[in-house]
């Protein structure tokens, strides 16, 4: 597998390596107000590319965070484990003083399929 991510990479090298020897000549970006700005391709391609990814993370963000905090109020309003202590017995008490399986609680504190209750406003 390691040497499959290794073919990946180089592969990927090879391809862009290739790319920015095809796109070599200069590029003029003409802006507002008679502005101009000679590059070449590679380096235009490249910064649009950057751009791109950037705006992408930040139109992520919000959501990203949202997320965050939902799972941080669900961690919340979950119920707090119960030790079980168990009293000390008496030695001629025997072994099984508990009968049966343990067992789950009647109720969980929300189905595990649905959203979280949310705590009102403070």
């Amino acid at each position: 597998m390691r040497a499959l991510n290794w073919l990946w990479r180089g592969l990927l090298f090879f391809i862009l390596f290739a790319f920015a020897l095809n796109n070599q000549h200069v590029v003029e970006l003409k802006w507002l107000f008679g502005y101009s700005w000679q590059a070449p391709m590679v380096f235009v391609v490249l910064g649009v590319f950057t751009l791109g990814c950037v705006t992408g993370v930040l139109a992520m963000l919000p959501s990203w965070w949202r997320h965050r905090r939902d799972a941080r109020n669900r961690q919340l309003l979950l119920p707090e484990p119960v030790s079980k202590q168990v009293a000390p017995t008496p030695f001629d008490a025997g072994p099984a003083t508990r009968s049966g399986p343990p067992t789950l609680p009647a109720e969980l504190p929300f189905p595990p399929d649905m959203p979280a209750p949310r705590k009102p406003a403070k």
